[in-house]
């Protein structure tokens, strides 16, 4: 599990666009779409063309969301008949990656998707493939260099702490006095640490707010449970949580249910179909959680085949797929949770 937490990426710096966009166009085959992202430039879309095979390299899948990561990407490839899936069996080794990504290099598919167990460790995997002539789509943990890469997708670890203050922010603003706790995950995790200057930033547009206490987890069910149970007897009183990762959170619930509290509310984070369930059926202090989208790597499919057919995205004007694609990290209440539900993962 020491892998674990490593999974969600960090932002490299260069020009992202939304992922709504990539997801809207390029498969879209709508009535009144001509398939033309400028002039005569072809955009992806969902109708046969040049066959693609597509290398897929991740890391074992022993959480839920890397699991989700694995399943996105088969279901998204299975829905184009131009496109065949060499994906490999995920290890948290990195020396066995670095293997299995070799044996696609000499199989020399078309384009490779890589998400790496360890980004700095596979850079020079990523450097071998593009050296090769086989453009790669970083997935979420990034490589050290750009030349490592044509494409990076993952998700907004700062933007996952913004958007999970600012909702608290908004819940408690008429408050007076209001007081919030955290419950992070591992701390030597750079991750983590932009979620809380995230959450951090978004509570300075607050003066009626202040954080009292905050308890690093594990990312596990059971690291969860620990530390909430210790927050809970450190803290007799609050009014809101933010939790990380809704994988610890099953295990932070458990504790808030074995000690009875419904006196605050609390805000999860990933996707997790528990949280969503939990969030619809609304008897509970669970409200909300921010998304860490595992549709990622169904959008990095889009790109590798986009790719590989020489094809940009319907919808931009760009004739190439961007170089960097940071997804949105959408906070999931009661009033949207049935537009999310299927993308929940177990």
């Amino acid at each position: 599990m020491t892998q674990l937490p490593t999974r969600r990426g960090l932002l490299f710096g260069t020009a992202a666009v939304s992922a709504g966009v990539l997801l809207a166009g390029c498969t879209s085959n709508e009535s009144g779409d001509d398939g033309q992202a400028a002039d005569n430039q072809p955009a992806a879309d969902d109708q046969p063309g040049k066959q693609v095979t597509i290398g897929f390299a991740g890391p074992q899948a022993d959480h839920g969301w890397l699991n989700a990561i694995n399943e996105n990407a088969k279901s998204r490839a299975e829905k184009y008949e131009d496109v065949t899936l060499e994906i490999t069996e995920g290890s948290n080794d990195t020396a066995a990656q670095i293997g299995q990504i070799e044996t696609l290099i000499n199989k020399k598919v078309d384009v490779l998707v890589i998400l790496p167990a360890d980004g700095k460790a596979l850079t020079q995997s990523g450097l071998k493939a593009m050296r090769a002539g086989i453009p790669v789509i970083n997935l979420d943990r990034i490589f050290n260099t750009p030349q490592a890469y044509r494409c990076w997708i993952g998700g907004d670890n700062y933007g996952m702490g913004l958007n999970a203050g600012h909702y608290i922010g908004e819940q408690l603003k008429d408050k007076p006095n209001a007081r919030v706790i955290e419950l992070a995950g591992l701390d030597n995790l750079e991750l983590t640490q932009q979620r809380t200057q995230g959450f951090d930033d978004a509570l300075k547009n607050y003066p009626n707010i202040r954080k009292v206490a905050r308890q690093a987890a594990e990312f596990t069910v059971e690291s969860g449970q620990a530390k909430m149970a210790q927050l809970l007897q450190a803290q007799s009183q609050f009014d809101a949580l933010w939790n990380h990762d809704d994988d610890q959170g099953v295990g932070a619930l458990r504790a808030i249910e074995q000690a009875g509290r419904d006196d605050f509310l609390m805000v999860g984070g990933a996707g997790a179909l528990s949280a969503f369930q939990a969030i619809k059926q609304d008897d509970g202090v669970l409200k909300a959680t921010v998304l860490y989208p595992p549709t990622m790597a169904a959008s990095a499919i889009d790109l590798a085949r986009a790719l590989g057919q020489a094809k940009g995205i319907g919808g931009l004007a760009e004739y190439e797929i961007p170089a960097s694609i940071t997804l949105y990290s959408a906070v999931v209440d009661k009033n949207n949770v049935d537009q999310y539900m299927s993308t929940g993962f177990e």
